[in-house]
């Protein structure tokens, strides 16, 4: 387990990068980790045809076809817009067949093997015949001259006839991400051409199994032998995005749910949780790269949008997972890299970032201001398909439109024709959340592409009447209320130049202690302990009989220190800031690091309370980067064993108390994390640990409690004698 208190010693070294140029280089992660980027591509993918390479099994689905970064709706809005002269779509298209590689005449330079990294590299070759065949097939779908249909089959064919295999150092993932998702993309749109032949289609499906596939899932898996957190998001992200595209390209649900799986719950820095490592109020997203260069984050926020729209177009939403967590992340690297009226750089806030490269303590200045053509899919998406604002993310597509450029290991652009879609208008906010913390509740929302200036408004029973207490807010959207007290409810709205919109989702929070979730274990017999709030199913047990006598003629749940262990339901904590866990526990034995509760997304992002640490003293720890990134209080002692104890955690702005039968015992007074940073889609247990090699809780658990809001004192030790 990844624990702060049983770390060595990590140094800190420099991990910042210069960029080379905003081609190959713009993704050469060759110095990441001495060891793991010693590898000399002895795990090669080579050969086969996806039956024997190793791929798993296929299942049967149904897949949208063309469905990648573009479907034949887009296409046909593309042809509309162009035939009409209209404005971005038109320069798009020009930028388009103005392009060299976009052209007739041209002939395949293909290779048996590609190389990434090391001696002889060639990737650039593939790369080149890549974007060649993208930008033939989008003159074809959209002009209809089959000439430029004919020429992209060519190069598809001559590839699926000739690669073999991709090696090199370390960067082979890259190019079997970065390459892979941009093969699928292009080929998913030929694949609509009569004239390419299905023989020659299945050839190509092949080839993208045999080579591409097996080395973006062992990545994944295997992190190329590393420390989960030594490569940079990334790294992650172009091997998604290839499972993802060849899952589709090749009809294979079992590898595209293998990304779509990845996305949500993998444990490294280019899931989605990591990606985007903290949000700020007004949701600005900190990228993960933040703190080493700026040409990084660009890269990312390109990877994540292609990612997030092949994903939207079979169904899955990536985009607004999370409460559009990604756009958090692009906000901020957008904003990072904008100037304002005078010139200066935009201050972006900066939570400190621990990893196995490194410690960051602020903005990397590396690359500050870079350029790069992947914004238009990201705008498009929020403001044409959500009607949601994306104010820096608008200012850096005006920059940059139309969207062309030579040919780019990294991305495939040409985003201003293919993505544009006129934004939504009249739309209301949304995504409010309100955050408790201590004596003061902070709000932040969505915007909408009209809207100018915001109003908060508040009322004292869901549904109103509501009545203004904040107006004109803009640009970051988040305001803090100081006056509220008891529950109160909120709605925001937007004012433009056509008047006030709609009201937002409306969201509530009491300035007051709130029960949450209440498991009283008064059952005695069953698998299930019921929620006596009402509010959230019941909890799981593991066994019909692991129940026991409670501490006052009443029943607990019995822990065995083998098997037993309660499943809390799932995202019981989303959402809460200040707050109260508070339970009694009997203790037969305090094994290092048996949990009393755990609640999180595995390794990377958990809050949990154990009997005992590294040092034997009880502790609590709020981890949101694998054990680098932590709020921890200890205790002074080891939790007791054989008498029924009362525990309880309590977080009140930035004030983190452990208390112990009713006294405070530990206390953190600079607390910057709550139990709302560790995301969506949290598992949560009582006397099971997220790290696997942990033991089991050996006892039993009764009147186990969560509060949203924080008990004082003598809350706290009420609770310790009822």
């Amino acid at each position: 387990m990844n624990d702060p208190l049983r770390f060595p010693p990590f140094s800190r070294r420099a991990f910042l990068i210069g960029l080379g140029g905003l081609g190959l280089t713009g993704c050469n992660y060759g110095d990441d980790d001495d060891a793991a980027n010693s590898g000399t591509g002895d795990d090669v993918a080579t050969g086969g045809t996806g039956d024997g390479s190793g791929a798993p099994t296929a299942q049967p689905r149904v897949f949208t076809h063309p469905g990648l970064l573009h479907t034949e709706a887009d296409f046909a809005r593309m042809r509309e817009k162009v035939a009409a002269q209209a404005q971005p779509w038109l320069d798009g298209w020009n930028a388009l067949i103005s392009s060299g590689h976009a052209q007739l005449g041209a002939s395949p330079r293909v290779l048996a093997q590609v190389v990434r990294g090391g001696t002889g590299t060639n990737v650039g070759q593939m790369v080149i015949d890549i974007h060649r065949i993208y930008r033939l097939a989008l003159r074809w779908k959209i002009s209809g001259d089959t000439r430029y249909a004919d020429s992209a089959v060519q190069f598809l064919n001559a590839w699926s006839g000739t690669l073999t295999s991709i090696t090199g150092n370390a960067d082979r993932y890259l190019a079997a991400g970065l390459q892979g998702y941009e093969f699928a993309n292009a080929a998913e749109i030929m694949r609509t051409y009569d004239g390419w032949a299905p023989a020659d289609l299945k050839r190509f499906q092949d080839m993208m199994l045999a080579v591409f596939y097996p080395l973006s899932s062992r990545f994944l898996k295997e992190h190329n032998g590393a420390v989960i957190t030594n490569y940079w998001a990334n790294w992650d992200l172009v091997n998604i995005a290839c499972l993802l595209a060849v899952g589709v390209l090749c009809d294979r649900q079992d590898i595209y749910q293998e990304a779509v799986d990845y996305y949500h719950k993998g444990q490294g820095n280019g899931a989605s949780l990591q990606a985007v490592y903290h949000v700020h109020p007004g949701y600005l997203g900190q990228w993960q790269e933040s703190g080493r260069d700026q040409g990084h984050c660009t890269l990312g926020i390109g990877v994540a949008g292609a990612l997030a729209e092949m994903a939207w177009n079979q169904g899955e939403d990536f985009y607004g997972h999370d409460n559009s967590r990604f756009l958090a992340g692009a906000e901020y690297v957008a904003k990072s890299n904008a100037t304002d009226a005078n010139g200066a750089f935009f201050q972006v806030p900066y939570l400190p970032y621990n990893n196995k490269q490194g410690y960051s303590g602020g903005l990397s200045p590396a690359a500050l201001g870079h350029r790069r053509p992947v914004w238009e899919s990201v705008l498009h998406h929020y403001e044409g398909r959500r009607g949601i604002a994306a104010p820096y993310v608008k200012r850096q597509a005006a920059l940059l439109r139309p969207e062309s450029g030579a040919p780019s290991a990294d991305q495939l652009s040409f985003g201003t024709l293919t993505f544009t879609r006129d934004p939504i208008l009249k739309a209301a906010p949304s995504g409010l959340t309100a955050r408790l913390k201590g004596t003061q509740i902070e709000l932040s929302w969505w915007g909408t592409p009209d809207g100018v200036t915001y109003n908060v408004k508040r009322a004292t029973r869901a549904g109103g009447p509501y009545s203004n207490v904040a107006s004109g807010i803009n640009d970051l959207l988040t305001w803090t209320d100081t006056s509220a007290s008891g529950a109160v409810w909120y709605v925001v709205t937007a004012v433009s130049a056509s008047g006030e919109s709609a009201p937002s989702n409306e969201v509530t929070v009491s300035t007051e202690p709130t029960m949450l979730l209440h498991l009283a274990f008064d059952e005695g017999s069953g698998v299930s302990a019921a929620d006596t709030t009402g509010t959230w199913p019941a909890s799981k047990i593991m066994r019909a009989n692991a129940w026991t006598e409670g501490r006052k003629q009443d029943h607990a749940a019995a822990f065995n220190g083998t098997s037993d262990f309660v499943t809390l339901p799932a995202n019981v904590t989303r959402g809460l800031s200040d707050f109260t866990i508070a339970s009694w526990v009997y203790a037969d034995a305090t094994d290092r690091f048996a949990r009393i509760f755990d609640i999180g997304s595995g390794p990377r992002r958990s809050m949990f309370l154990t009997v005992r640490n590294g040092t034997g003293v009880v502790q609590f720890t709020l981890d949101v980067e694998h054990g680098y990134v932590a709020q921890v209080v200890t205790g002074q002692s080891a939790f007791p064993t054989g008498a029924w104890t009362h525990v309880a955690v309590t977080l009140r702005g930035p004030l983190l108390t452990l208390y112990v039968n009713g006294v405070a015992v530990g206390t953190k007074t600079d607390t910057v994390l709550a139990p709302c940073d560790l995301g969506e889609g949290m598992v949560g247990w009582i006397g099971k640990s997220q790290y696997a090699n942990d033991p089991l809780l050996k006892g039993k658990v009764h009147d186990f409690r969560i509060y949203s809001g924080a008990l004082d004192a003598s809350g706290i030790a009420a609770l310790a004698v009822a």
